[in-house]
Parts: structure tokens; sequence; C-alpha cells
């Protein structure tokens, strides 16, 4: 009988030590422009550090990581996602073409970059979860450009079967009060609307 007694509390043991053992964690990476950097605002104000937020208030075990660079564009994308590919990844989060679209650089090219990148997540974590931030461009650039550009992005998500974001700034751009002076960059308001954005297409895949 002690024997027995002995064994059955090892086992309750192990089953109350494995019930606090930390789950493993899993990475999800942001790779974007200044807007996921969050310029303009405080960096735990950025929409990714509100989406890490969410994530541990839920007690979900994943990592967020912010790859966002001010400036960046789909061809500084393709020629630093390598090295930031280093890194575990099981959710990739996509948000790159806005500074092409401002500076009017064709949609084939953009389109190319972005594929590129796809191709190197793909290549590099096959099992990884890619989402793809759509953008969109102000009138001012020409209906046809704006036209071309806003459908590279469902376009790539189709022809990739990524998740996707049908346009980032939903509900934010061209909304004064949500952005910052320069119409362009989101106010820690407008972040937390961005997030909502974001939230609605990363829950289904955590």
């Amino acid at each position: 009988m002690m024997k027995n007694a002995q064994i059955s509390l090892v086992l309750i043991l192990l089953l109350v030590a494995s019930a606090f053992q930390p789950r493993p964690q899993k990475h999800i990476l942001f790779f974007g422009d200044s807007l996921t950097a969050g310029y303009g605002v405080n960096p735990d104000q950025a929409f990714p550090e509100l989406i890490q937020h969410r994530l541990d208030s839920l007690h979900l075990p994943y990592q967020v990581t912010n790859a966002g660079v001010s400036g960046e564009t789909t061809s500084g994308g393709k020629s630093r996602i390598d090295w930031v590919l280093r890194q575990p990844v099981d959710i990739f989060i996509l948000e790159l073409g806005a500074n092409d679209g401002l500076r009017g650089i064709p949609v084939a090219g953009t389109t190319a970059n972005l594929q590129a990148i796809i191709d190197k997540v793909r290549a590099k974590y096959p099992s990884a979860k890619i989402i793809l931030a759509g953008m969109q461009m102000p009138p001012s650039m020409g209906s046809t450009y704006a036209t071309q550009f806003r459908n590279l992005f469902p376009q790539l998500a189709a022809k990739n079967n990524l998740a996707l974001i049908p346009f980032l700034l939903q509900n934010v751009g061209g909304i004064p009060r949500l952005n910052q002076r320069d119409g362009i960059h989101p106010t820690p308001e407008g972040h937390r609307i961005v997030a909502g954005n974001v939230w609605k297409i990363l829950k289904p895949l955590l």
C-alpha cells in the first residue's frame, strides 16, 4: 500500500509540474516600413506592440518582433529579408509597398519585390503562415496607378494563398484626427484601430 501511495504521489507531482511549465514560444514577425515601426509615436503605441499586449492578455504563447524600418521600400525589404529571417518565424506579417506607391514606382516592380520576399519566407520557413497587408494610394497618384496598386495586394494574396488584410489603414487613412500632421502616419488612437484591423485577420491563424 505504501509503495502504491508513493507512486501516486510522484504521478501527481509530475502532473502539477507539467501544468506549470511554459508552453513553447511562437514567433510573429512584423516586416514593414514606418507604419509598422511606429513613426511619430512611442514604441509601445505602435500597432505591433498593441498586438503583443492583446496576445499577452489572452495568455497566448507568442512573441512579437517589430522589424519595421522607416522609409523602407519593397526593394529595401528584399535586400534585408535574409538577415531578418535568421530568427524563428511562425507567422510573418508583410507590410510594405506604401513608399513605392508614394514614389510612383511601377506596380510590376513592387509586385516582383513582394513576391521575392514571400518566396524567401516560404523557402526558409515552409510551415510559416503569411499575412499580407493591403495598401492604397490617394487619387492624386492618378486613378489608373491607384487602381493597379490597390489590386496588386489581393492578386498576390490569391496567387500565394496568403491571408490578406484588405486595407491596413481602414477607418484611419484620410481621417485627420487619427493621423499625425503629415497626414500619413497614424496617431496612437489610429494605431489602436490599425491593430484591430490586423487582429481580425491574425486571430484565426493563432
